[in-house]
C-alpha cells in the first residue's frame, strides 16, 4: 500500500492545479488540450479533478502540450514569497530588492474586488513576478496558499504557480512588476478573456 504525506498531498493538488490553469490560460477547452495531449478528454477531466493518478509519462505529454517543461510544471519553490522593505531613515527610503532583468513592465493597479474563489480563474504562465503594495491589503493565492500582503511588503513568485491577487476588504493599490514571459501571459490572457465575454 502506498502512503502519500500531506506534503505529496499537496505536490499533488498544486500540479492538478497548474495544468488547469494553464490550459485555461491559453484558452483551451478540455477537448482540446486531450487532443494535443494524444489523451481521451476523460482521462484529462480526471487528472485535473484529481480521480486520476498523476503518472510521469502523462506529465511528460501535458507539459510538452502546455508548451512548459516538467520542471515548471512540478516546480515547488514558493518560500519567503513575502518580504518586509528595506528601511534606510537616514535617506528617508524604502528598498525592495529584486532580481532586475532587462525588458521588465512595471504596473500600477488600483484593486477592490476579493481573489476569485474559483480554482479555474486562477492563472498560470512563464514567468515571474512581483508587487508591492502601496496601500490597503492585497491577497496573494499562490497555489494552495493564501497570503496576506500589506501596506509597503512585497512578494515575489514564479508564475508557473496558479495564481490570483485582489484585495481583502476595501481597496487596495499595488505595484505590479513582470519580466517579459509573465508580461507576455498576462496579455495573451487578457485576450482570451476579453473573447470569452463578461461572466466567464
Amino acid at each position: 500500500m502506498l502512503l502519500m504525506t500531506q506534503e505529496d498531498g499537496e505536490m499533488d493538488s498544486l500540479v492538478r492545479k497548474r495544468i488547469r490553469a494553464l490550459r485555461v490560460a491559453q484558452g483551451w477547452s478540455l477537448e482540446e488540450l486531450a487532443a494535443r495531449a494524444r489523451v481521451s478528454q476523460s482521462t484529462l477531466s480526471r487528472i485535473e479533478n484529481g480521480r486520476r493518478r498523476l503518472a510521469l509519462d502523462q506529465l511528460v505529454t501535458l507539459a510538452r502540450a502546455l508548451d512548459t517543461s516538467l520542471d515548471q510544471l512540478v516546480e515547488t519553490d514558493t518560500d519567503d514569497v513575502i518580504t518586509s522593505p528595506a528601511i534606510d531613515a537616514a535617506h528617508g527610503l524604502m528598498r525592495w530588492p529584486i532580481k532586475a532583468e532587462p525588458g521588465m513592465t512595471v504596473v500600477r493597479q488600483r484593486m477592490t474586488n476579493p481573489p476569485p474563489d474559483n480554482p479555474s480563474r486562477m492563472r498560470a504562465h512563464p514567468g515571474r513576478e512581483w508587487l508591492v503594495v502601496l496601500s490597503g491589503t492585497a491577497v496573494l493565492l499562490l497555489g494552495n496558499r493564501r497570503l496576506r500582503i500589506e501596506t509597503n511588503q512585497a512578494a515575489e513568485f514564479p508564475t508557473m504557480l496558479p495564481h490570483a491577487i485582489g484585495a481583502e476588504s476595501g481597496p487596495c493599490e499595488i505595484l505590479g512588476i513582470f519580466d517579459r514571459d509573465a508580461r507576455r501571459g498576462h496579455q495573451r490572457e487578457d485576450k482570451n478573456d476579453e473573447r470569452s465575454g463578461p461572466g466567464a
